[in-house]
């Protein structure tokens, strides 16, 4: 039985236009040096700032790329999902702009797909993205309902789903993963669902269901699978991440055990007044009042817990990484 125990954190919040520190995180991947690259995506108003951060597992920050708001080749203006593949390049999708934009890891710009010369979108709110085994390019659309599977160089193979709630049927699909034999993972977002399909879209299972007992989900937003075959959910409005066996059985749920990360006590030593105040603050209130005591509210009030986990993704060694997009971090989580 595969079980997951806290690790450390990683990044903090910040809402400058450059520089180390994360607003609105969204989604990370791994290259094949173990750097992890975000997409910072930026909240409300404050839309400067929306680049490709790169950092490592030891929190040193390597630097960024990419920018935005905007339209041009090395620009984003709402960035999802990002997914580097086993030749070290890197895919992110931007729903706003429905198009896959492909990147070195050195931050080159090397191509895009999705809207036509006549600027029509062949993308219809592209989100997940994922590589497959062959090499082919899996992405989850949301606004179509349906899955896409395309060559590397953005050529469309195949493509399957429609709107609704029946196997294989999809109602705003959001995140993506494959496994290593192949299989398809999609997090079916308002159907509150996981469903599993083999490589070519044949449906092969469908986990979960609305509600908030353990095995059911409440807007799940993002899939990742082990090496073992168990499987992690990003159970967004439960504020939670939920570890399913590989039949789909609940075998743990994570609510977040967040610490300071190293950024965050680096900031708070240069900034005394801060810290002393949050040395007098209650971080983790446990006695709310009843209005504030849906997963929402507990979350937004209480720093340890999970609050907008966005993202799942396994790195090499099975290591859990969480994104939240309201606390502006990663939580990652150890096996044992």
């Amino acid at each position: 039985m595969n079980k997951v125990k806290y690790l450390k954190t990683i990044g903090f919040n910040s809402n400058q236009p450059i520089g180390r520190g994360f607003n609105y995180p969204y989604d990370i991947d791994f290259s094949r040096d173990e750097r992890i690259f975000l997409i910072n995506r930026m909240g409300g108003l404050n839309s400067r700032g929306i680049r490709i951060q790169i950092f490592t597992f030891e929190d040193e920050w390597l630097g960024e790329f990419a920018t935005g708001p905007g339209s041009e080749n090395d620009q984003f203006t709402v960035p999802v999902c990002i997914a580097i593949s086993e030749d070290d390049l890197v895919y992110i999708t931007d729903e706003y702009l429905n198009e896959v934009k492909v990147f070195d890891t050195q931050g080159n710009f090397i191509r895009k797909w999705g809207t036509s010369k006549e600027r029509k979108p062949e993308l219809q709110g592209p989100s997940g993205i994922a590589h497959g085994i062959d090499g082919s390019v899996y992405i989850a659309e949301q606004y179509a309902n349906k899955v896409s599977r395309y060559t590397k160089d953005g050529d469309l193979i195949s493509s399957w789903g429609e709107k609704g709630k029946a196997p294989g049927q999809f109602n705003l699909p959001w995140g993506i993963s494959i496994d290593h034999f192949g299989n398809v993972y999609i997090a079916d977002w308002r159907n509150d669902r996981i469903q599993k399909f083999d490589g070519e879209g044949t449906f092969i299972d469908a986990y979960g269901g609305p509600g908030d007992e353990p095995g059911k989900f409440h807007r799940p937003s993002s899939v990742a699978v082990d090496s073992n075959g168990f499987i992690y959910v990003a159970d967004w409005g439960n504020e939670r991440v939920q570890l399913l066996d590989p039949e789909g059985k609940c075998q743990q749920i994570l609510k977040g055990e967040a610490t300071l990360s190293k950024w965050a006590e680096e900031w708070l030593e240069v900034n005394l007044d801060e810290y002393d105040l949050r040395k007098e603050s209650a971080l983790l209130v446990k006695d709310l009042p009843n209005h504030l005591r849906t997963p929402y509210h507990t979350a937004s009030q209480t720093e340890p817990l999970f609050w907008g986990p966005v993202s799942v993704k396994i790195d090499n060694k099975d290591q859990l990484f969480v994104t939240e997009h309201s606390r502006h971090r990663i939580q990652v989580y150890e096996q044992y």
